[in-house]
């Protein structure tokens, strides 16, 4: 067996991630959240977007913001790649692997910067927000049937 390759489970779901990334959405070319000029991004980049009446409400509830983009549907948060892993989002937020936008007019506004370098919003906070928000438990909290 010698040259053979072993893929794990995470290979193969960021190749998986990878091809719906580059699948066209529409006609045009994806749209894509731009990161700030001087930020890097060093653990990759996705976005959860919320509709936008839910934006104002998620702010106060974060112990950091990173970059957050708003149009008048919704507001988009920058998340490290992969932060969608092991967890479901509630509905009705979306998340955007690699912060492409699907079905987006425009690429929206950035409304947020934060100080520093990095660009993200830490994930599990702003889960757990969203999870209030809308009364959804938890994934992990969530009672496992037989």
């Amino acid at each position: 067996m010698t040259g053979a390759r072993v893929l794990s489970l995470n290979t193969l779901v960021r190749l998986q991630r990878g091809l719906r990334a580059v699948e066209p959405h529409r006609a045009g070319p994806p749209r894509r959240l731009p990161v700030p000029d001087g930020m890097t991004t060093p653990m990759g980049c996705d976005a959860v977007a919320v509709p936008a009446r839910f934006g104002p409400l998620v702010l106060p509830r974060l112990p950091r913001v990173g970059c957050v983009y708003a149009d008048e549907a919704h507001w988009w948060w920058l998340v490290p790649s992969d932060s969608d892993y092991a967890m479901e989002w509630p509905a009705p937020a979306h998340y955007a692997t690699g912060a492409v936008l699907p079905d987006a007019p425009a690429v929206p506004g950035l409304i947020h910067r934060p100080d520093g370098t990095l660009p993200y919003t830490p994930p599990i906070p702003l889960y757990l927000a969203l999870c209030r928000l809308t009364g959804t438990a938890p994934t992990w909290s969530r009672r496992v049937s037989a």
